[in-house]
């Protein structure tokens, strides 16, 4: 896999850099980091973390009869690189709204909530606080989407994202259901990658633009009053 993305890399004619390469005692890579560095490096890579399950029969040699799937995982970690920005914001942009929240009910039915809201008008972002008995709770609009959440791996199952199943020649994407043959030409990092991952990013922003869109509809909004 590491070859995978030194190979998609080259493809993309992406700069790989090695920090760091560690052999495994029994054979094969334990870690590796690198900085990958091009144009849209983070579009293209960032729901490559996760999980990734490897099915193959270990090339040890034995008859037929002995040979066994053997089953391994490898996690993918994929972190933006910071970019240090100068933002000015003129206040004349922004709206802040200060108003009161309801309880959730029960006990707490009669009490409320101080809440502060500002809204960047030019982009409609918005980030609100509330302050509670529990503190003060910040948190971004649904509306204020991020694209630089680190997409990091904990070998959880629930977070397998793919399996390559070498005894079945196929490569399986579990969260778009894709599925390509050919495995020793995937794993070379070519067009067939590019073609798997344009196809879980198709997913991905359709997702979000139907999340959006509901957001912002008045059903919702008069759901969320």
């Amino acid at each position: 896999m590491f070859d995978m993305y030194q190979g998609f890399a080259s493809y993309k004619n992406w700069d790989f850099e090695v920090f760091n390469y560690t052999n495994a005692e029994y054979g094969g890579l334990h870690h590796a980091a690198v900085r990958i560095s091009g144009e849209t490096v983070y579009r293209h890579l960032k729901h490559e973390g996760g999980t990734h399950r490897v099915q193959r029969i270990p090339e040890v040699g034995l008859s037929s009869r002995m040979q066994r799937i053997h089953t391994g995982t490898v996690t993918v970690i994929v972190l933006p690189q910071p970019v240090e920005l100068d933002i000015h914001v003129d206040p004349k942009d922004l709206r802040i709204d200060t108003f009161r929240s309801r309880g959730a009910g029960g006990q707490s039915v009669n009490t409320t909530d101080s809440a502060v809201r500002i809204v960047h008008l030019p982009t409609g972002k918005t980030r609100q606080s509330v302050r509670s008995c529990s503190g003060l709770v910040s948190r971004p609009a649904r509306s204020c989407r991020t694209e630089t959440r680190p997409c990091v791996g904990t070998r959880a199952q629930s977070e397998r994202i793919r399996t390559y199943n070498f005894s079945q020649d196929r490569v399986t994407d579990h969260r778009t259901g894709y599925v390509t043959r050919d495995i020793k030409e995937f794993m070379r990092g070519g067009g067939a990658l590019q073609d798997l991952i344009c196809d879980v990013l198709e997913h991905t922003e359709t997702a979000a633009l139907l999340e959006e869109a509901e957001s912002r509809s008045p059903d919702s909004n008069h759901q969320s009053e």
